[in-house]
């Protein structure tokens, strides 16, 4: 009785210290205390560490998801060139050193755009399938290349990386699962349609980035050349509102905390219509649209419905770094 009521005062502890990094807004020594406090405290535990989400950016003119630990990340994708990357990086917080691999899901430009640069100037390894290697426009250092196939599970530290095939209008497209302590997070993007392996993975997650890309009203009656439209609605294209709404509503797990609708056209959609459709069915998922022209706030995310303090930190006012 004597061990439970302590390991209870330890558990509040934990929580108290996490409402206490989210007061303060600037890195200071007593924020160093308290998150090496808080880590004491989760090892002494064995509670499981969350994981760390941001949207670089996302949209038809560059991709860029971070997925990370306490001890490292990853980036999906390199849309951005070397220098805003790192700048956006620097204004969240997370150190560049703390990126240890770059996962490419296709060729297309707006998905490998940085990828030379940070490559090379991080000497990180670029995670690739050989069909998205072939049809690569940009050039990769060759010793830095490290090939995946659909099924993979990729250890980058303590994360694992499930890859696994999409449908899209590219030579080898991939979805990734990002897990680390029992914590999943989905990178769901440029999809034609929700096959077996997107769902099969969605119903894992506790966050995800998916696809929400056009309205259909807005496509339909925009300028757009018939089959460039047949082409975005195909089999091969992108995910409507409506289709990701129906990914969300019918097969949204329990444990789902945070949903960023990502990949948003700037032609045929509107960010406040996503969030209002998203926000109706939401209940207690925090519906996050992904912005085209900026990072997201960090999201902390935890097994067992808990929310991190930094979910909802004001992008006004900065981000802390817990790295």
């Amino acid at each position: 009785m004597g061990e439970k009521r302590s390991e209870l005062r330890d558990l509040r502890l934990y929580h108290k210290a996490h409402k206490e990094i989210h007061k303060v807004h600037e890195v200071t020594p007593f924020v160093c205390f308290v998150y090496s406090f808080v880590n004491l405290v989760v090892l002494y535990l064995h509670l499981p560490m969350p994981l760390f989400i941001s949207s670089i950016n996302s949209g038809s003119n560059a991709n860029c998801y971070y997925v990370g630990n306490n001890n490292e990340g990853i980036l999906v994708d390199a849309g951005l060139s070397c220098r805003e990357t790192e700048k956006r990086m620097g204004r969240l917080g997370i150190p560049m050193e703390k990126v240890k691999a770059l996962f490419i899901s296709h060729e297309h430009s707006d998905h490998i755009t940085g990828l030379p640069a940070i490559s090379r100037k991080y000497q990180l390894p670029v995670y690739i399938t050989p069909g998205t290697l072939s049809g690569l426009q940009v050039p990769v250092e060759p010793e830095l290349v490290r090939t995946f196939r659909h099924g993979d599970e990729i250890a980058v530290g303590d994360l694992t990386v499930k890859a696994f095939l999409k449908s899209h209008d590219a030579a080898d497209p991939h979805s990734f699962l990002v897990s680390g302590e029992g914590v999943n997070v989905g990178v769901f993007t440029d999809l034609g349609y929700a096959c077996k392996e997107l769902l099969y993975h969605f119903k894992k997650c506790h966050a995800a980035f998916l696809e929400s890309n056009y309205c259909e009203t807005m496509l339909e009656n925009g300028r757009y050349p018939e089959m460039l439209k047949k082409r975005i609605r195909g089999k091969k294209g992108h995910l409507s509102n409506d289709q990701a709404l129906e990914i969300f509503v019918k097969h949204r797990p329990r444990h789902l905390t945070h949903l960023l609708l990502s990949h948003l056209s700037q032609n045929n959609n509107k960010p406040e219509l996503v969030q209002t459709m998203f926000d109706a069915k939401a209940g207690q998922v925090e519906i996050i649209v992904a912005s085209r022209y900026a990072e997201s706030p960090i999201y902390t995310i935890e097994a067992k419905n808990k929310r991190g303090a930094l979910s909802s930190l004001p992008e006004s006012q900065g981000q802390l770094s817990l790295f």
